[in-house]
């Protein structure tokens, strides 16, 4: 999967999933994915979050795909949260929808 599949992807996950937060995932130089809760919708642009997830973008789509455990990628630093922690956890629900 590419960041555009992934952010279609992203954003039909959004539309019903009840998410009310704003996080930014930030892949470096592949680009951005913001999840705009409020707004139901993904996009790449740069924006406010209230959490933003710093993470190589192999390391996201393994996270997506669950062979890479969200708390392990984050204890071994392979993932770094800025902002809301308790945002950052609110995605594992969203995450099982973008598989």
């Amino acid at each position: 999967m590419d960041l555009a599949e992934i952010t279609q992807k992203a954003s039909a996950a959004l539309a019903d999933a009840g998410f009310t937060n704003k996080v930014k995932f930030d892949f470096g130089s592949v680009g951005k994915l913001l999840l705009d809760g409020p707004a139901g919708k993904a996009t790449n642009e740069d924006g406010a979050a209230d959490a933003t997830v710093a993470v190589n973008f192999d390391d996201f789509t393994q996270l997506l795909q669950g062979t890479l455990d969200p708390m392990m990628a984050y204890m071994s630093g392979k993932l770094k949260v800025a902002g809301d922690m308790s945002v950052a956890m609110k995605l594992q629900s969203l995450f099982a929808k973008l598989r």
